[in-house]
């Protein structure tokens, strides 16, 4: 189970269950048999990233996706977390873990990414190297001068790699991750002397609700999945 822990008094998220309770669920997910340990649309059918074709896929077709269309001109830190919070339960309605990712250079959207893992069968597909990938298509350069990345969860090590070699200016994430975080909580890499561009940091924005955003998530997963096994047992029972 994730827990979340108030060390150094920022919210953290403990994910020391967290890529096992994935990877249990990702083993699950079939076309011709979706597992319960998913969320549910309305009509109680699983929503199964498996039932998600390319093309109804966010983001994958376009650099630019559904930003927006409010003046963003005052948006402050809040503003775009909660910004990135939406961006987030996009990911959540297609079976993904909930954290999304916005790019914004001069008070404006540059990119957007949620977390697409599953449904693109790509480990890599994390909500900032999506946001990052198509931010680099927008401005035609890999290099994200003056930009800041807003994320409602502490990058890992792939991503705050990623953002160093796009000489990302700045992050502002929600959620601590004491268990991989890589900007600080466990790892620094995003302000390592060693490497050739640093990133500056702020963190603990917003950082309850979206620790608990993923929280709430792997918590209907496993009600549901026990829900799956339940009536699994009943209708062998009536075999």
């Amino acid at each position: 189970m994730c827990k979340k822990s108030n060390q150094d008094t920022l919210q953290q998220f403990d994910c020391s269950d967290f890529m096992a309770d994935c990877s249990g669920s990702i083993e699950g997910y079939s076309s011709s048999s979706p597992s319960g340990d998913v969320p549910m649309a309305e009509n109680n059918i699983p929503m199964t990233p498996c039932s998600v074709s390319r093309e109804q896929s966010p983001i994958v077709n376009s650099p630019k996706a559904q930003f927006n269309s409010q003046n963003t001109t005052d948006y402050n830190d809040q503003d775009w977390m909660l910004y990135a919070l939406a961006l987030a339960d996009k990911a959540e309605a297609v079976g993904e873990i909930p954290v999304g990712a916005v790019l914004v250079k001069n008070n404006e959207v540059i990119a957007e990414g949620w977390n697409l893992s599953i449904v693109e069968h790509n480990a890599c597909a994390h909500a900032e190297i999506i946001a990052i990938t198509n931010a680099g298509k927008v401005l035609k350069n890999y290099r994200l001068i003056d930009c800041t990345l807003y994320v409602t969860l502490e990058p890992c090590p792939m991503c705050a790699g990623a953002l160093v070699h796009a000489r990302i200016k700045r992050l502002v994430y929600g959620a601590g991750d004491y268990k991989t975080g890589a900007a600080g909580s466990v790892f620094d890499l995003v302000r390592n002397e060693h490497l050739n561009h640093q990133i500056e940091v702020t963190s603990g924005i917003y950082a309850e609700q979206c620790a608990n955003k993923i929280s709430d998530f792997f918590r209907r997963r496993r009600k549901e999945k026990k829900a799956l096994k339940q009536a699994n047992k009943g209708e062998k029972g009536n075999v």
